[in-house]
């Protein structure tokens, strides 16, 4: 009976230690992170060092901005999802080469966004001027072209 008792505990300590290890590995690989928060879900802190999730931006920023009346194209996707998975190499390598500054709201990590900003599905592009939305791109694309065109459409959109 005491090898069974010292054996649970020594089974108890080892699963306490991989609790305590694996959080401090989380709070390490999230420390300074774009967004602004202690915990990140799994698929997002595997994007961190991404090129092609580098240009992030949170809620209160956007809020902020739109609030000043600037313009901006936000690309609204989810870590987590595929459709964001096969678009994201395609589109902001593209964004890029036109010299459209895209940047990117996971709505993983704040799902307020979902709602704010009317988003039925993942990948969403919108493109607001002076604050207000003026185009918004939904879903994934195969054909590439469908990209090419809304970000055509973007540049050619006037500041009012």
């Amino acid at each position: 009976m005491k090898k069974l008792i010292i054996i649970m505990a020594v089974i108890m300590a080892i699963f306490i230690a991989l609790v305590v290890v694996t959080n401090i590995q989380q709070k390490q690989n999230v420390e300074g992170n774009p967004f602004g928060k202690d915990k990140l879900h799994t698929e997002t802190q595997k994007q961190l060092d991404d090129p092609l999730y580098q240009n992030i931006i949170t809620p209160d920023q956007l809020k902020e901005d739109l609030d000043s009346g600037e313009t901006k194209t936000i690309y609204f996707y989810s870590s987590t999802c595929p459709a964001c998975k096969q678009t994201s190499p395609v589109v902001v390598p593209m964004a890029e080469e036109m010299g459209i500054d895209m940047e990117l709201y996971n709505l993983q990590e704040f799902e307020q966004g979902w709602d704010d900003y009317r988003i039925n599905s993942t990948p969403t592009f919108i493109h607001f001027v002076d604050g207000q939305e003026v185009e918004r791109l939904e879903n994934y694309h195969q054909d590439s072209s469908v990209y090419t065109e809304w970000f055509e459409k973007v540049k050619e959109t006037p500041s009012e």
